[in-house]
């Protein structure tokens, strides 16, 4: 993969960041739009803006069919056998809480138990808990070994409870840990659970089938994938989203309304009420085109290259100082890289690498539990992805020894190392 061209396709890539070439590694966070997706959109919005599915107008049906043309490559990305197995959505939460909001209402009873992991998001743990305390449900955490992989066996250490459902990442945003999706799914069924799939940090970087991976739903978001914001994907096996009930009502979703009764549409339909984000998904479906033009064998191993060049700096200049979570290189992870520098701050590492042009996250990154399972407050983190030079991570090597030379000269009393904590809870 030439790296170095493909970069020519994403204009922000050419900024400086305080007169430094931008070195991004948020990737995590949100990933970077190519020129493709960005004229996408505002092609859509100048030539062919419309409401979809109501107009019978020229631009009316252009629109309709481009919104539907991106159902349908949303659908061939994650395996689907029928696009109206695609739901579209806000983004990976709304997605998780459509998901919590209807298997509550069909499937879960008081003391049900549903298991997720400690690894994950909280936007694939809030939503049970308001369950749990509104519901009565259990909600149950499987544990993580000290090299952040899970113990899929796990599952079935409660033999005696109901297991509903199971809800799991299927690539932690905080360690890069790769799940055992199949084998978690396999023993779920053999309970009888529901098997939901967070793909929100894998879809950017592995290909996706779900009729292999043996599940129930999967859930991605647009934004993370080079596509615009305000987009998801939410997947479900055909006869599990007509099972389930509404999420919001209005229009679109409906075949009937009278003054005393109401008729859903099949899904799709059913679940996008409202006006849906058209010019949205039309750049989803451009930016999934462009993943496909890139070839997921040809990114899988960009990013072992980078992971190897992170492990190999962070060994070279830093020995055990440089604290890496998670997999090492080698194992199933991908090039998300959270760490620690002793004495200093997440939030000061991250600062201090943004007046060098580096763009970095600190924080708990949303996943406050697996915070208090590492047994630490907060952590930074460099996610790369198909942009991401080599040298960059050398780049980043040079700033971290800058920041660790410039905290080891400063004076205990008074240093910015020794200031009030930041609210933790604002950085995510």
């Amino acid at each position: 993969m030439d790296v170095a061209r493909l970069r020519n396709d994403f204009p922000i890539l050419g900024r400086r960041i305080h007169d430094r070439p931008l070195v991004y590694l948020d990737s995590a966070a949100t990933s970077q739009k190519p020129r493709c997706v960005i004229d996408a959109v505002a092609s859509f919005y100048a030539e062919h803006n419309a409401n979809v599915h109501r107009g019978v107008h020229t631009l009316g049906e252009e629109a309709t069919d481009a919104f539907e043309r991106a159902r349908e490559k949303a659908a061939a990305f994650v395996g689907a056998r029928d696009p109206a197995e695609i739901v579209f959505t806000r983004g990976t939460t709304e997605s998780l809480n459509l998901l919590a909001h209807g298997l509550a209402r069909t499937v879960l009873e008081r003391g049900d138990r549903v298991v997720t992991t400690v690894l994950e998001h909280h936007s694939n743990i809030v939503p049970w808990q308001i369950l749990r305390s509104e519901r009565g449900i259990r909600l149950d955490f499987l544990d993580i070994d000290d090299g952040g992989a899970l113990r899929p066996e796990a599952i079935d250490d409660a033999p005696g409870l109901r297991t509903r459902v199971l809800t799991v990442t299927q690539v932690s945003n905080v360690l890069g840990t790769v799940t055992p999706i199949r084998e978690l799914a396999e023993r779920a069924h053999a309970r009888g659970a529901v098997v939901i799939v967070d793909a929100a940090q894998s879809a950017p970087h592995y290909p996706i089938d779900v009729e292999r991976l043996g599940i129930d739903f999967l859930a991605f978001s647009g934004h993370k994938t080079l596509g615009p914001t305000g987009i998801g994907v939410l997947w479900g096996r055909a006869d599990r989203l007509r099972s389930l009930p509404p999420y919001q009502g209005g229009g679109e979703m409906i075949r009937e309304v009278h003054q005393d009764r109401v008729l859903f549409q099949e899904p799709p339909a059913r679940f996008e009420a409202g006006t849906p984000p058209i010019a949205q998904a039309v750049g989803l479906g451009t930016a999934l085109d462009y993943l496909g033009r890139v070839g997921w064998e040809e990114l899988a191993d960009h990013e072992r290259k980078i992971t190897e060049r992170m492990y190999r700096m962070a060994n070279d200049r830093f020995g055990g100082r440089l604290r890496i979570f998670g997999p090492g290189p080698g194992a199933a992870r991908n090039a998300t890289f959270s760490f620690s520098l002793p004495g200093v701050h997440p939030h000061d590492i991250a600062s201090l690498a943004d007046a060098d042009g580096v763009a970095l996250r600190s924080g708990h990154h949303c996943a406050q539990p697996l915070m208090e399972r590492l047994g630490v407050p907060a952590l930074t983190r460099a996610s790369a992805y198909l942009y991401t030079l080599p040298e960059e991570i050398d780049r980043l090597g040079d700033c971290l020894e800058r920041i660790e030379a410039l905290f080891a000269r400063a004076p205990t009393r008074g240093n910015v190392a020794n200031r009030a904590t930041p609210d933790l809870n604002t950085a995510t």
